[in-house]
């Protein structure tokens, strides 16, 4: 949602461990661009950590090699099976037009992320348009006005509230572990579960740092864009990208809510795992890596998993391939969503292929 993805993905519908995938899916949320930002200017008293570049977690994979080099080989094997999925930055070629760019992003302020390098910043330099995932992160007011149209999409109606889909146990699980943020239970009971999950996959630093003002990577780019005169394209609406999320069960969202909070430790760990995955190039791994690191493993909601790839995922990848691709073919530009969205059978780089493109690795 990485555009993230975090992050969106195109993982297998056997799932062999739902609990991952809801992790997954929690992570998933940060391409729906605006939400997290949205959501945290409700909330001013957030951790104030915001230059911590690294936001507390740890890299997963970091040290595996040696303490058991069998499962790191494993893993390797499994993240080669992805395709397109050791590359984040491509070079889009058709005769008779320049050259376009394709870069995979992460919708987060980190500075790992949001500094380009070289050979992407020149890129970007040097085209004519940007492509985003929504052009609406140039004006969060007429954002947040197109939310509020819809909000059905945004909360529980009548007297219904997200404690009516609670276990005692997980209800217990969700107020402790927002409490930890200072957010009581209470001032968000009518917000549905994954605008909720949009938060808490969040590490505290990132949410502050959103508060703040800071941009992400894909809004980084897009002000850049305007100030520089280019022109800036969207692919889907926000409405669209929350319409999908809506799409899918609501207790399928309280499920992947509920494990996103029980595990933080493990959550922020496959954040900055993924990031760290994400600089060096190696995308086809965060799934082989978050699988293998879960903490539970419970193999059910198959249904789920293959509905939420398929909206989530798969028909997205086609809307930007399809709505892409009439930008792309006046040459000279610069297209940037999320990275996972890049990879797979299904994924971006695969799609604009067959419609024509070569599509180069950089890095």
């Amino acid at each position: 949602m990485l555009n993230a993805p975090l992050l969106d993905t195109n993982v297998s519908s056997s799932a062999e461990d739902s609990f991952t995938r809801r992790i997954a899916m929690g992570l998933a949320l940060f391409p729906l661009l605006l939400l997290a930002s949205l959501i945290a200017t409700l909330f001013s008293a957030l951790p104030a950590h915001a230059e911590d570049e690294a936001c507390g977690g740890k890299d997963l994979l970091a040290g595996l090699e040696n303490s058991n080099p069998a499962a790191y080989a494993q893993l390797l094997l499994q993240g080669d099976k992805v395709k397109n999925g050791s590359a984040r930055f491509w070079k889009l070629e058709k005769p008779g037009q320049e050259p376009n760019w394709l870069l995979g992003t992460m919708h987060l302020t980190d500075p790992r992320v949001t500094d380009l390098p070289d050979a992407a910043r020149s890129a970007f330099e040097n085209a004519a348009t940007l492509i985003v995932e929504s052009d609406e992160i140039l004006d969060q007011q007429r954002a947040v006005a197109a939310l509020m149209a819809k909000p059905d999409l945004m909360m529980y109606s009548g007297k219904a509230s997200i404690k009516d889909y609670l276990t005692p146990e997980d209800e217990k699980v969700l107020e402790a572990g927002l409490k930890s943020r200072g957010i009581p239970l209470a001032a968000v009971i009518k917000m549905k579960p994954y605008l909720l999950t949009s938060m808490v996959a969040l590490s505290p630093c990132e949410l502050a740092r959103k508060s703040s003002g800071k941009p992400f990577l894909d809004m980084k780019l897009a002000q850049e864009a305007k100030a520089a005169g280019k022109a800036v394209k969207g692919v889907e609406t926000l409405a669209e990208q929350i319409e999908a999320m809506a799409s899918l069960p609501n207790d399928f969202h309280v499920r992947s809510l509920v494990s996103t909070v029980r595990y933080p430790d493990y959550t922020a760990d496959v954040m900055e795992t993924t990031i760290n995955l994400y600089l060096t190039g190696r995308m086809g791994l965060v799934m082989p890596v978050s699988l293998y690191f879960a903490p539970e493993k419970n193999p059910t909601d198959a249904r789920d998993m293959a509905a939420f790839e398929e909206r989530l995922i798969t028909i997205r990848n086609r809307h930007m391939a399809d709505r892409g691709a009439p930008i792309l073919d006046q040459g000279n530009v610069f297209m940037a969503v999320g990275a996972l969205h890049l990879i797979g059978d299904q994924g971006l780089v695969e799609l604009l292929r067959k419609k024509g493109y070569t599509a180069t690795p950089m890095f």
